[in-house]
């Protein structure tokens, strides 16, 4: 055992070393000089029209309900079956995509994602009933799951270091304009047509793809040279010194290549436990936070506050993409870390506001005074979780996982991420049945813990290239 821990002691050496040695070279700005980065901004929109498709997979249900149970008679049953099965597929999307994006790359992970949107959507536009619709959702939901790992992993590979932040955040901006678009165009079209227009940004995605670098570190790892400093020149402009950068990838996958191949189990192993604990950690609070409960059923809590449920929901609708998009310009000027501890705060102002509105309705108190407090406190709590919780801990697991590791690990933290998701969803309704005003207090609660564990675990990334979160971490 003392051999063993003296072997990883200086492997987890042999890791930080270089990084110490390269930092001192990198420019400020960024991981190389004298660029063009046009290449970066046309590889990052590429993958974002994944997280867009994800975003209308999520989207679609809402709006077509009615339309669909009426065409195909299906029972109210049939359709939640429909509308869940989404969460099963990304869940299973969640647990095959990591293994997939470190053998095919994290181009080919994206193919494979788009493939199984393309092949949901088509089977839910010819579904003549339940059976072909719940495979076509399964299909779409393995998309989701696929896309929510490999595009934020793929951003933060082939971003700069003072741009990685904020492209990354993009990931979040688009999913939420998926989900928006989709319920506005879903209310103008048929249900058939809707599910041809999900195929739109896969469409983009594919054929974007044979225009764009494949992820450099990825090329590194797979020992492909030539075409690691290709691509990252490519990415960096032509003119620019990539000597140092590329020099700095490759110590650190030289040392990562002494390692044994990781599995499942060596992520509870002492080198990799904190990465992975910030990871988990991240995507529990993310969802049980409530989120999903508030998003699915925004509408009906509204209702049952006393406020209008259209004015609610286009309101609320309206504050994510914004805030988002705020989110994501500020990123790497304000840091990880401050934003989602921001974040936090606001999801229990939020939640607390929420439950005093249902506190004073159910006891038939100052009930003028309830529905703004509702829509105020949901606001906030939208506002809140857009600016930082709903991004940031996307953004923390495609940086602090070492690239052996990073398959695995990222697929066990997006799985966590989906049983959260599922978890929060399925047990929303039990808890408002239990007590509206309580509900919100445990979200409020859950939220307030996150504050503590953010304060305590999870590091600032800001301004830092890849090697050198990964070498401070697993050391």
């Amino acid at each position: 055992m003392d051999i063993k821990e003296d072997v990883e002691s200086d492997l987890q050496e042999g890791i930080t070393d270089p990084l110490m040695r390269v930092e001192k070279n990198l420019a400020d700005g960024g991981s190389s000089r004298g660029g063009n980065q046009w290449m970066v901004y046309l590889s990052t929109f590429v993958a974002v029209c994944g997280s867009y498709e994800f975003g209308c997979c999520i989207g679609y249900s809402s709006p077509t309900q009615s339309a669909i149970r009426e065409d195909l008679s299906l029972t109210l049953a049939e359709y939640s079956v429909f509308g869940s099965i989404v969460t099963f597929g990304a869940m299973i999307g969640a647990i095959t995509i990591g293994p997939i994006t470190d053998f095919l790359g994290r181009k080919g992970a994206l193919r494979v994602s788009c493939a199984f949107c393309v092949a949901g959507w088509l089977a839910i536009y010819f579904s003549k009933g339940a059976l072909s619709l719940d495979i076509g959702r399964l299909a779409t939901g393995y998309g989701m799951g696929a896309f929510s790992y490999v595009v934020p992993v793929f951003i933060a590979e082939i971003a700069p270091k003072n741009l990685r932040g904020r492209l990354t955040a993009i990931n979040q901006l688009m999913i939420i304009s998926g989900v928006s678009i989709s319920f506005i165009i879903g209310v103008l079209v048929s249900w058939r047509a809707l599910a041809l227009i999900g195929l739109v940004p896969c469409a983009v995605t594919i054929f974007g793809l044979f225009f764009i670098p494949e992820s450099p570190r990825w090329l590194a790892k797979t020992g492909r040279q030539r075409e690691f400093e290709m691509a990252l020149q490519k990415l960096r402009g032509k003119d620019a010194d990539i000597s140092h950068e590329a020099a700095e990838i490759q110590d650190y996958i030289l040392t990562l290549d002494r390692l044994p191949k990781a599995k499942l189990l060596d992520l509870f192993q002492r080198r990799y436990l904190r990465s992975v604990m910030i990871a988990v950690g991240l995507m529990v609070f993310q969802q049980l936070g409530g989120i999903n409960g508030v998003c699915f059923y925004v509408s009906n809590i509204f209702e049952q506050a006393g406020f209008s449920s259209s004015v609610g929901t286009i309101t609320y609708a309206i504050l994510q993409v914004v805030v988002t998009a705020v989110a994501a310009s500020v990123m790497d000027k304000a840091g990880r870390k401050p934003l989602i501890l921001v974040s936090a705060s606001g999801l229990v102002l939020g939640s607390l506001l929420t439950a005093i509105s249902f506190f004073l309705k159910v006891h038939e108190l100052a009930l003028t005074a309830t529905p703004i407090l509702a829509v105020t406190g949901i606001l906030i709590y939208i506002g809140s979780f857009s600016i930082g919780m709903g991004a940031v801990p996307w953004i923390v697991m495609s940086e602090i996982f070492p690239i052996n590791i990073k398959g695995q690990a990222g697929s066990f933290a997006t799985l966590v991420n989906w049983l959260g998701a599922w978890l929060c969803s399925y047990t929303f309704n039990f808890l408002m049945s239990w007590s509206s005003y309580g509900t919100f207090i445990l979200y409020a609660a859950i939220n307030a813990l996150a504050i503590l564990f953010v304060t305590l675990m999870v590091p600032e990334t800001k301004g830092k290239t890849l090697e050198q979160i990964q070498g401070a971490i697993n050391k």
